[in-house]
């Protein structure tokens, strides 16, 4: 396992969650969205879900892999 290269994972992940994690919880109220809003909604998990499945195979490379000298 490299320990740099699982901190860097870990260090984006939580870059990923200040930047998009907001805007994944659910936000409470009985109005309905706007289509706007979905379409808002769609790119924000398409973007997420995205950066996340890049951050999953960087985290198995780093665990897969030996140290950096």
């Amino acid at each position: 396992m490299d320990p740099q290269r699982l901190k860097d994972v870990y260090e984006r992940l939580e870059v990923l969650d200040d930047r998009l994690g907001h805007r994944m919880r659910a936000r409470g109220g009985p109005a309905r969205a706007t289509t706007e809003q979905i379409e808002e909604k769609v790119r924000d998990l398409a973007e997420y879900a995205s950066e996340l499945r890049q951050l999953v195979r960087d985290l198995i490379v780093a665990i897969s892999s030996r140290p950096s000298a």
